[in-house]
């Protein structure tokens, strides 16, 4: 197994544990953590996909971590910073 393979699965194991806790209602998709699993996890994956020059990944996964990382600073609405 390649480097970029035990990276990208890494990412995924992340991402799948995020979808999976939220999907059995044991972590809200508004909370912090929801948010971080998913920074994490899509920023593995696109890493591992720039890394075997998978460019179509990247942008996705790339895109993915960004508003992860966008929602871990969002305020909510009716509440001042």
């Amino acid at each position: 197994m390649k480097t970029s393979d035990i990276i990208a699965s890494v990412g995924v194991i992340i991402l799948l544990i995020a979808f999976l806790l939220n999907l059995y209602k044991k972590l809200p998709a508004e909370s912090k953590l929801y948010s971080l699993l998913n920074f994490l996890g899509a920023g593995t994956c696109c890493y591992a996909s720039y890394m075997v020059s998978f460019y179509p990944f990247v942008v996705l996964e790339g895109v993915w971590a960004f508003v992860g990382l966008i929602s871990l600073f969002r305020v909510p609405r009716g509440t001042s910073v």
